[in-house]
């Protein structure tokens, strides 16, 4: 049912990519990608991911190599069966780049308390840490649901 999904971040240098990874090896039967709601906005499109994220995902043994940041649009938004964003107010954001997705973008952290993922962005590294912490259990969670 679910065979395309969606990693939504503000920028995607961070959550989105790492979010994007660890789905990827969780779930290697579905097709996995992410965008950020503000990337064009921030000039972080086509940028690689976040130095800080590189370093930590590969710590965990996730390789974020290759990555490019893109605008989140309403026809990727179309292209995909499930979105995953990182807060509960993302929801509103894809909602008013895509109306027509509304009831397939769920919350990332869904299965783990509907908790809100911070962005680490340019803050420390245990802001990181926990960030990615929960991004991983975020991912393990949909993984068993999906």
């Amino acid at each position: 049912m679910f065979n395309k999904i969606l990693v939504v971040c503000v920028g995607n240098i961070c959550r989105s990519p790492s979010g994007e990874r660890i789905l990827q090896t969780k779930l290697p039967a579905k097709h996995v990608a992410s965008a950020g709601i503000a990337t064009k906005k921030s000039g972080l499109a086509g940028k690689p991911a976040d130095a800080m994220a590189c370093e930590m995902m590969g710590q965990l043994g996730f390789d974020l190599s290759g990555h490019q940041a893109q605008q989140l649009t309403p026809e990727l938004c179309r292209e995909y069966d499930l979105i995953l964003v990182m807060e509960k107010g993302h929801i509103e954001a894809v909602t008013n780049i895509a109306p027509e997705a509304r009831g397939k973008t769920m919350l990332f952290g869904q299965w783990i308390s509907q908790r809100d993922i911070p962005d680490p962005y340019r803050q420390s590294r245990e802001a990181f840490e926990h960030s990615l912490t929960l991004v991983d259990q975020a991912a393990q969670a949909w993984a068993t649901k999906l």
